[in-house]
């Protein structure tokens, strides 16, 4: 039997029994499984334990919240953690090279990772602007995360380095209902970030302008939501100006949702400027 890796994994589940499965299995290569359910119905929490992961439960308030509670009460038997949510797939590459990387012990506080986004089945990454970096592969000690959107980011400050395998993650949605509840759901949050967090233009054009990277990207990312008819630029951008239309089956429909999700934002961000004045 071959030795099992000493990487700590921790996957964030709410009703996941359909996907978890799958997910279990690509870290089942792992010796340190944690799961952090936020009150699973279903049987998810069954099914993390019969495959040998540690379960804990801790109510969801955001990504951010829920990824530094499990640094604090998992107990990690590992320097190194990789942070994964239930729809996502860790490739023996990426494994391969996080054990690498921990064993070496390099003064870095965490590493970026790509996903590579499969949608029904296939990988569109013109239309998912891949590389998206995030900062999944992180220390035990020392790194937190702080909410941004619908989503988590780093602390800023942080030594980062990048991992050159990906992970896969899954964005196929069950149906019409789920992708649009979902998605309105991140459209709230994403508009209440843009309106909290938002920089003086001027700062956000000298790093879209002279800017490199990931800080570029994000700077371009806070202009979009200034632009008129967001969601047409958007699908204009995502199929023909980043090739989306080479990804084959798929990327049509995908790069429309996306210019509904624009649309929701949109409205969201209406909405709410129009309550902060009321």
């Amino acid at each position: 039997m071959a030795e099992r890796l000493p990487l700590s994994i921790v996957i964030l589940t709410l009703n996941e029994a359909a996907r978890l499965p799958a997910c279990l299995a690509s870290v089942a290569a792992c010796d340190d499984v944690v799961v952090i359910d936020s009150g699973s119905t279903d049987a998810t929490v069954a099914i993390a334990q019969a495959a040998g992961a540690r379960v804990f439960t801790n109510r969801f308030v955001d990504f951010a919240t829920q990824r530094n509670f499990a640094h604090a009460a998992a107990g990690f038997r590992h320097p190194w953690v990789f942070h994964v949510d239930a729809d996502e797939h860790l490739t023996p590459e990426l494994l391969e090279e996080c054990r690498k990387i921990a064993a070496a012990n390099p003064p870095l506080d965490g590493c970026f990772a790509a996903p590579r986004m499969l949608f029904q089945g296939r990988w569109l990454p013109r239309c998912t602007d891949y590389p998206a970096w995030q900062a999944r592969f992180v220390r035990r000690e020392g790194f937190t995360f702080v909410q941004h959107g619908h989503g988590q980011r780093e602390t800023p400050g942080l030594r980062l380095g990048y991992l050159q395998a990906g992970y896969d993650h899954d964005i196929t949605f069950a149906s019409e209902a789920e992708w649009e509840a979902k998605h309105r759901r991140y459209a709230r949050e994403e508009a209440a970030e843009v309106l909290q967090h938002s920089a003086p233009f001027s700062q956000l054009l000298k790093q879209a302008v002279g800017g490199r990277g990931l800080g570029r990207r994000r700077a371009l990312k806070q202009l979009s939501h200034a632009l008129p008819a967001r969601p047409l630029l958007r699908f204009v951008y995502q199929y023909f100006l980043r090739g989306g239309f080479l990804d084959g089956a798929g990327s049509w429909r995908y790069c429309r949702l996306l210019a509904r999700y624009e649309g929701f934002t949109a409205e969201e961000l209406k909405r709410q400027r129009a309550a902060t004045h009321a």
